[in-house]
């Protein structure tokens, strides 16, 4: 797994400190700094491959900068890991990322209700599934539910 940025700046510092004999306000000093160099490069470093680089050397991997809501647009999803547009973001494609379904949402904030697909190809099965009578069959099954609960409450008092 990657590194956060404070993990690498203490590592900075402290080999620097390995070296040279630092008092502690020098070493706090040296970790904000080198801190925020990191973040500065950071930043740099995607406003980059945000406006697309023409070197081909670089083969640097951002994520997409796109809010997960709009991340499920009418006619496609894109993945918010790596980039790429689908109708549905399958768990084979999720796998590739080492995720699951539930991770994947969880980690960009989707409940875990929300399907992972175009909203057309949402709009498409709820449709069908309305077709097939779905609802209905489902209200049954409930309330068959409820007569067993309340058969199953009667026998005990």
């Amino acid at each position: 797994m990657a590194k956060t940025l404070v993990e690498m700046a203490a590592e900075i510092i402290q080999s620097q400190c390995s070296s040279t004999a630092m008092t502690t306000e020098e070493i706090a000093n040296s970790l904000q700094n080198t801190f925020k160099t990191l973040q500065d490069i950071q930043s740099a470093e995607i406003h980059f491959l945000q406006e697309g680089s023409t070197d081909p050397s670089i083969k640097l991997k951002p994520g997409p900068a796109l809010s997960p809501k709009k991340s499920l647009q009418k006619n496609k999803v894109i993945c918010l890991e790596c980039g790429q547009e689908f109708k549905m973001l399958s768990p084979k494609h999720l796998r590739s990322h080492g995720l699951t379904s539930r991770e994947y949402r969880v980690k960009h904030g989707f409940s875990l209700r929300q399907p992972l697909c175009a909203k057309s190809l949402s709009d498409k099965r709820k449709k069908a599934g309305k077709a097939r009578g779905l609802p209905e069959n489902l209200r049954k099954a409930i309330a068959q539910r409820k007569k067993r609960k309340t058969k199953s409450s009667a026998k005990k008092k």
